[in-house]
């Protein structure tokens, strides 16, 4: 049986925390700031946690080695 195949977009975005769960990281962080607040430009750097179930599935799927990734 061949290897499963990490989609790397995917692995660049999120990360699994030493509890597992995931966290992704914020939009709107490289151009086209300067109308938006200092603190929303501090918060946009800042990580979320996935919470929907179905999305923590979809991203599993596509991470088949995510333990590798940590950190």
């Amino acid at each position: 049986m061949p290897k499963l195949k990490t989609h790397k977009a995917t692995a660049k975005r999120f990360k699994l925390t030493g509890s597992g769960k995931l966290m992704r990281t914020k939009g709107e962080k490289r151009h086209l700031r300067r109308k938006r607040s200092k603190r929303a430009k501090r918060s946009a750097w800042k990580m979320l946690e996935v919470e929907t179930p179905g999305e923590n599935q979809r991203i599993k799927r596509l991470l088949p080695y995510i333990s590798k990734y940590k950190g």
